[in-house]
């Protein structure tokens, strides 16, 4: 096993160093200007193909409307935050659910932006309110799910199941190795739908895709964690949270005002099983560690 974990260790490294350069402050704030400068470009190129100025081939995957711009701009912060979790998934149990309650949260907000599109130009909403009923269920939702995290925050404690630094270095390292999988499978997504956009002006559902492979993740990390943390306790506890992060991915499939609905009931039936985790668990000795 030792032998294994010296041949594995570089691979680790690379896990580390793409890790360390995303969470970056420096990146993470030229992310932000890259965002904000792809936004203003988007209403740029909007604006001229209103007005029939750019070439044929670009103006067929041009959007009409400038709502689209905005609509864009947070489908790159959502995949920012999608990145994000994947790299999350080396660290604590809690760190990596409470990344995914901000991502469905993001994703309310960017459902509620969606639905400006539906709305003409200059906005008005006579003889069609259904787009403003959506934009307000998403809001609230996001601002549930919102709270719902700020308590997770809170009252999330570990556990201590993890007994030995030996056993727990090996447990970090296979989620290392499963987040830089996850990394690949993403990078290859988003050229991927990168590309058939470019070439036809439609993507391949890039968000489901990566969804439904996180979902196989979860499971995965629920297996992994299971060889390490083999106890009834554990295994319910992280279980648990798989359901509870298998509902978010099954509201993005549902339709408003579903999707809300199912989002906030994950976010509530995760803050539920933290609060009695927390009080009902059996006692662990000292100098466990982080799940």
């Amino acid at each position: 096993m030792r032998m294994l974990i010296h041949h594995l260790q570089p691979v680790t490294d690379v896990f580390d160093f793409v890790h360390h350069v995303f969470e970056h402050p420096v990146t993470q704030r030229r992310i932000g200007l890259i965002i904000l400068w792809i936004y203003l470009i988007a209403l740029a190129g909007i604006e001229l193909n209103r007005n029939g100025l750019l070439p044929p081939r670009l103006a067929a995957i041009t959007p009409l409307g400038h709502f689209n711009a905005i609509h864009l701009a947070f489908t790159l912060i959502l995949a920012l935050e999608v990145m994000g979790l994947i790299l999350t998934i080396s660290r604590s149990v809690g760190r990596s659910v409470g990344k995914q309650l901000e991502i469905l949260a993001l994703i309310l907000l960017r459902n509620a932006f969606k639905e400006l599109g539906a709305l003409p130009e200059p906005v008005s909403v006579a003889g069609n309110f259904d787009p403003v009923l959506n934009i307000i269920v998403s809001g609230v939702g996001a601002l549930c799910i919102f709270g719902c995290l700020c308590v997770f925050n809170r009252i999330f404690r570990s556990q201590g199941f993890i007994q030995t630094p030996d056993i727990r270095m090996r447990y970090v390292m296979t989620k290392k190795l499963l987040a830089l999988f996850l990394f690949v499978i993403f990078c290859c997504l988003a050229a991927r739908d990168l590309f058939l956009f470019v070439a036809r002006g439609s993507g391949q559902d890039f968000f489901e895709t990566i969804y439904t492979v996180l979902i196989f993740a979860d499971i995965a990390l629920v297996l992994i964690a299971q060889r390490y943390m083999p106890t009834f306790h554990a295994v319910f506890r992280n279980s648990g949270f798989v359901i509870g992060t298998l509902l978010m991915r099954l509201s993005l499939s549902a339709l408003p005002p579903l999707d809300t609905a199912i989002s906030v009931v994950a976010a509530l039936y995760i803050l539920a099983l933290t609060w009695v985790t927390n009080h009902f668990m059996p006692p662990q000795r000292e100098g466990g560690a982080k799940p």
